[in-house]
């Protein structure tokens, strides 16, 4: 039986000028999965994941980590932010050490873990991401990707269960932001459970195992990659475009081409060569 890392039971969240930004969200997020929160700007997706960490407290409803609710009571919370780590959509949010190896050191120091082990941590954390030997400079110093990057540290040194990030690749040059998902890809091959939110359709067409559609604090939706992005009501409905080689087969289609529609590039060309007879 698969376990659950996640679940939210009728979550709702009410902000104090009276904005219902959640309402009724039901989830069960497995463990070793990654999943995707896509919706445009504004579905709420930033203040779902302010959840997952006990950062907001839900208006009503219920949060399970591991299957267990959680309390709120501070040594619970100091217990969730070790198991579920979360990275803002800004690393700047989050770094404000003077340097890359005490910001990455912060979350350790605190649990009051012995100084070798807090060095453990720090120098396989900075390994993993590919930031060795920057460990004295200032993080204001450094290119917004490798910020990302010392963010993910911070979090890693934790030693979290699941790591949950919001718009993991905004901001980043393509190089960058392939950079961050190989990244994810290697945590989450290590068991890793990984939850990304993301309005990058051609991104989440390639990372994601499952996926939640949100839009005005609503889950409007729920599948695989191709249960989600063939479902062109869906995605109108939630304001997102299909993936650019999806959209290419929609409109052959809707000129009377018998094709079939497939999300990646790759697959596209093989459609169509398919369809040319050449494949």
């Amino acid at each position: 039986m698969e376990k659950t890392a996640i679940q939210l039971e009728n979550l709702n969240f009410i902000y104090p000028d009276g904005t219902h930004a959640l309402k009724d969200i039901n989830m069960k997020i497995k463990k070793g999965e990654r999943v995707a929160v896509i919706g445009s700007n504004g579905a709420g997706k930033s203040t779902l994941f302010l959840h997952f960490n006990g950062i907001l407290r839900p208006s009503s409803g219920i949060l399970k980590i591991d299957g267990e609710p959680i309390s709120y009571q501070k040594k619970d919370l100091i217990n969730i932010r070790q198991k579920v780590g979360l990275v803002f959509q800004n690393p700047d949010d989050q770094l404000f050490s003077p340097t890359v190896k005490e910001d990455v050191a912060f979350g350790p120091m605190n649990l009051g873990l012995p100084r070798e082990e807090v060095e453990m941590r720090v120098k396989d954390s900075l390994g993993v991401v590919g930031m060795q030997g920057y460990d004295k400079k200032p993080p204001h110093h450094l290119s917004g990707g490798e910020k990302k990057r010392v963010a993910i540290a911070g979090i890693l040194a934790m030693k979290p269960e699941i790591m949950v990030l919001d718009e993991p690749t905004t901001g980043l040059d393509p190089l960058g932001g392939d950079m961050i998902m190989n990244i994810l890809y290697k945590l989450n091959h290590e068991k890793m459970t990984i939850i990304i939110a993301s309005h990058d359709v051609e991104l989440v067409t390639l990372f994601a195992n499952n996926i939640y559609v949100l839009h005005d604090g609503v889950i409007i939706g729920e599948g695989s990659p191709e249960e989600v992005f063939t479902n062109l009501k869906l995605l109108r409905k939630a304001h997102l475009k299909p993936p650019r080689a999806a959209d290419l087969l929609y409109r052959l289609k809707n000129d009377g081409i018998p094709v079939e529609i497939k999300l990646t590039v790759k697959e596209a060309h093989h459609e169509l060569l398919r369809l040319l007879g050449e494949d």
